[in-house]
Order: structure tokens, then C-alpha cells, then sequence
């Protein structure tokens, strides 16, 4: 009766996981370690090739470019319920200007994005530590990448990524859990020494730069704290992996509000021409996400807001980064298909406000999938538009996905 408890429980997890894939994957590449599959290890693997026009470009570069947006492995394996271990490793972004003749570029090496362990402290509540994904924020600051439902994140929304973090990863210890249909999941981070913020205090006097912990050292800067909380309405999502689904394909009924943060005191630096001054940075936002079937024969929505205001520092502003707030918002609708190939059309926009400057960024995106065996084979079309000041971007991509 036990190993019938087990199995029934990871088959649970596997459901839960990745109901938005194709039915005919099943679970996937499970390699059971016993006859009952209570013990097992999960491997999946998974590309995005991209085809792209950019008509924002120097004179010297040709417009369309073909790259390797993922390349991934990721395993998961269990022996008994309350422990699990999970690696994923891959690249990104391969392309003609940062490829090498033998593969030994930087860009060219395979990097852990997540290596962590895990305990389980009952049902629905856990621990673990490592580098982990189990990130605060929002939602799309937990985003999955096999399930998106527009080409890409909304880039604004990895807040983190290489300011405090390893490619949106923290080395830290995490706690996660579920009461009824409220989640929750909190963090206590290192915050990286070296960041994509490599711009140096002393050149820069009354700027802030986001190198608390390089500059001011680990003891006053070295420590991040994160967190996001959500209430289910309908069908209750899996938390059983930290990443979160773009689209259920008319699977699931979801419907979840939530609110997260990130905090990292004197994660900044201020130089105002005698000193550095520590700046703390937070960040808060709130969400929703819906996602439903629309009744028999009648398609699927899918759609998604947030709200989300960042504080990095007096008047901080670093590619992407910026004190200030946005909003941000997608919405797409998959017709109804007897037929395995679905099409789901979608836009998406975002607006974003800086304390430094008086122009906003704002970005329009409209595509549609062509979803040949659910998220496990699909064709993404994208056109995505991107004002700020006089930069005025134009791209049109061609993604082809495939996950096992």
C-alpha cells in the first residue's frame, strides 16, 4: 500500500508539472530506479533556434541572424519523497559574434543555471539550498522557458539577473510550501560580487552603481532576502519545480493573485564626490495570471498583468535596470482544434518609467505559436516593437522549439 502511495504521488507531480505539454510524451524520459517508479530520476532536454530581423542595427551588420536562443539539460531524481537533487546546465544565445573556432569561447560552455538539494519537511512544505530558482518578485521572475506563451520573458521582469544573481540564480537557501491554495515560497541569498554593473565608483561621482557588495565589502552588503506569495482561485498550479508555466493550452483552469519582493540592503553604491554611500535596493510587485479552456469546442485564454515598482538606488539606471516602476501585460487566445497543430495568437506590452530620465520605455510585441504537439514542438512568430528616447528597435523573430 505504501509503494502504491508513492507512485501515485509522483505520478501526481509529473501531471501537475507539465500538463501543458503534449498527451503523447507522457512524463517524458523517466528512468525508474524500482519496479514501483517511487524512485526515479527525470531527465529533459530541450532548444529554441531563432531566426531574427533587427532593422536597428550598424551599417556593417546584416539584418537577419540565425542563433541558439536555449540549449538545455535538466535532471531531477528522488529516492525516497523527502529528498530530491536537481541539476540543469545549458547555454545561451549562441551566435556568429560569440561562437569560437573550437568551441572554447565563454559563450560557448555549457554553465550550471541550477544545481540544489532538497528536503522535504512533510506533504507541502520543503527546504533546500544551492544555486536555486525559487525566486520572490512575481511570477514572471519564476518563469519557466519551456512553456512561454509570447517568444520570450519580459526582460524587465528578471529584475535581478546579473546585478545579484548568476543568470537569475541565487546561491542561497530557500523554503517553499503550500496551505490549501496559498503558496508561498522565501529566500535568503548571497548577492554576487561581480556583476554585469562593472562601472567603477570613482568614475562615476554622483552616480549610483550596483556594486554594494564588491565596493563596501560582504559584511555590509553581502546578504539578499526574497519572496512571493499567491492564492489559487480554481485549479491548484504544482510547486513541485520552482518554475513557473506561460500557458496551460486550455488544461487547466488557473486563476492566482500574488505579491513578492526582493531586498538587498546597501546593494548599491552612491559616490558623491568624497565617499560611498551604501543604497539599499528593493523592489515589490503584484500579479494575476488566467489561464482557462472557454467551454467545449470554444479555445483557451491566457492572460497576465503585473505591477511592479524598483528601487535601485538614487536615479539608477543600467541597461534594462531602472529606479522607477512598470507595468506589464500579455494576453493570447488558442482557437479550437480537433487537430493536434493549434494556433494561439497574442500581445503583449509593456511600459516602463525611470527616475533618471524623463522618457519612458515602452515595448509592443505581437505573435502567434503554430503548436505542432504542444509546448513539446512549436513554431513562435513574433514582431516586437521597442521605443525609448530616439532608440526605436523593430524586430521580427522565427523561433523553433522542440522539448523531450
Amino acid at each position: 500500500m505504501k509503494k502504491a502511495v508513492l507512485l501515485l504521488m509522483t505520478t501526481f507531480c509529473f501531471l501537475n508539472a507539465f500538463s501543458q505539454g503534449s498527451p503523447d510524451y507522457g512524463g517524458g524520459m523517466k528512468f525508474n530506479l524500482n519496479e514501483e517508479g517511487s524512485k526515479y530520476m527525470r531527465v529533459i532536454a530541450w532548444g529554441q533556434m531563432w531566426g531574427q530581423y533587427n532593422d536597428n542595427l550598424p551599417e556593417d551588420k546584416k539584418a537577419i541572424e540565425f542563433s541558439t536562443r536555449r540549449a538545455r539539460i535538466l535532471t531531477y531524481a528522488q529516492i525516497t519523497p523527502k529528498f530530491l537533487v536537481l541539476t540543469h546546465f545549458g547555454l545561451n544565445s549562441l551566435n556568429a559574434d560569440n561562437m569560437s573556432p573550437t568551441g572554447k569561447g565563454e559563450s560557448s560552455q555549457l554553465f550550471f543555471h541550477d544545481f540544489w538539494v532538497q528536503y522535504s519537511l512533510g506533504k507541502n512544505h520543503a527546504i533546500g539550498s544551492g544555486l536555486h530558482y525559487w525566486n520572490g518578485i512575481s511570477r514572471l521572475n519564476s518563469q519557466g522557458t519551456l512553456n512561454f506563451m509570447t517568444l520570450d520573458n519580459n526582460r524587465q521582469s528578471w529584475s535581478t539577473l546579473g546585478l545579484s544573481d548568476q543568470f537569475a540564480r541565487h546561491q542561497g537557501v530557500y523554503a517553499k510550501g503550500s496551505f490549501g491554495k496559498f503558496q508561498y515560497r522565501v529566500s535568503i541569498n548571497e548577492s554576487m560580487t561581480n556583476s554585469l554593473d562593472t562601472r567603477v565608483t570613482e568614475d562615476n561621482v554622483n552616480t549610483t552603481i550596483y556594486a554594494g557588495r564588491r565596493v563596501l565589502g560582504s559584511k555590509e552588503s553581502g546578504m539578499n532576502y526574497a519572496g512571493y506569495f499567491e492564492y489559487g482561485f480554481f485549479d491548484t498550479e504544482s510547486n513541485f519545480l520552482p518554475f513557473r508555466v506561460g500557458s496551460y493550452l486550455g488544461t487547466k483552469k488557473v486563476f492566482n493573485v500574488g505579491a513578492g519582493f526582493f531586498l538587498h540592503p546597501k546593494g548599491s553604491v552612491y559616490n558623491d564626490g568624497t565617499t560611498n554611500i551604501g543604497e539599499d535596493v528593493s523592489i515589490f510587485a503584484v500579479d494575476a495570471f488566467y489561464d482557462a479552456p472557454l467551454g467545449d469546442k470554444k479555445g483557451a485564454i491566457t492572460a497576465y498583468a503585473t505591477y511592479q515598482n524598483n528601487n535601485y538606488g538614487k536615479n539608477y539606471l543600467f541597461n534594462v535596470y531602472g529606479t522607477g516602476s512598470f507595468i506589464y501585460g500579455h494576453a493570447g487566445y488558442m482557437f479550437h482544434s480537433e487537430k493536434l497543430t493549434k494556433i494561439q495568437p497574442y500581445l503583449s506590452y509593456a511600459t516602463n518609467s525611470y527616475d533618471a530620465v524623463d522618457d519612458n520605455r515602452n515595448v509592443f510585441g505581437v505573435g502567434t505559436n503554430l503548436y505542432l504537439n504542444g509546448h513539446n514542438s512549436k513554431l513562435t512568430l513574433e514582431y516586437k516593437n521597442e521605443k525609448f528616447g530616439e532608440s526605436k528597435t523593430g524586430t521580427i523573430t522565427l523561433q523553433a522549439m522542440v522539448y523531450l
